[in-house]
């Protein structure tokens, strides 16, 4: 296997914009792959988490093995609760669309519970939100559409009635 080689200290500005360039043109593993170069000499980079966090996202619709449990690996890492809150809604937003599109057997029961766990998320975000930036609301918004478009309703409840302790 070949090695990977190190990116310069100097070259992170550059390789971020390349990377959020690659995710405009639809090419979400390139700008994963530069991401974690930037992340292996910048741990702690915000705009490389999240936009390496976006990547992993635009990749749920392809069904990538782990991208949702390694975008997930990249919230507690972001700098503010209200980044934590907001693009844990990005994550579950982008889920619930991505079972919509891959459709199957339980697609709209899955993809109606990610959006109403994406509009949570968004809740909270939006009593931490700054004055001006109303992203919370305009994402919320955009899961109840969603969910009107596609007709998405809750799953009904299970039919199998258990016994109680005896």
């Amino acid at each position: 296997m070949f090695p990977l080689k190190p990116l310069e200290h100097d070259a992170v500005p550059r390789a971020l914009e390349k990377a959020e360039r690659y995710r405009l043109l639809n090419e979400p593993f390139c700008a994963e792959s530069i991401c974690q170069d930037v992340l292996a000499v910048e741990p702690a980079n915000q705009r490389a988490l999240v936009t390496y966090l976006l990547s992993l996202t635009d990749q749920f619709v392809g069904g990538v093995p782990n991208a949702a449990s390694r975008a997930r690996a990249v919230v507690p890492l972001l700098g503010t609760e209200y980044e934590r809150y907001y693009y844990a809604g990005i994550i579950a937003e982008r889920l619930g669309h991505a079972r919509i599109a891959r459709g199957g057997a339980g697609a709209e029961a899955a993809a109606y519970e990610h959006l109403r766990e994406a509009m949570e998320w968004y809740e909270r975000a939006y009593t931490l939100h700054t004055t001006g930036n109303d992203d919370p609301v305009l994402r919320y918004n955009t899961c109840v559409r969603a969910m009107r478009l596609h007709r998405l309703e809750p799953p009904p409840p299970d039919p199998i009635e258990y016994p109680g302790d005896v």
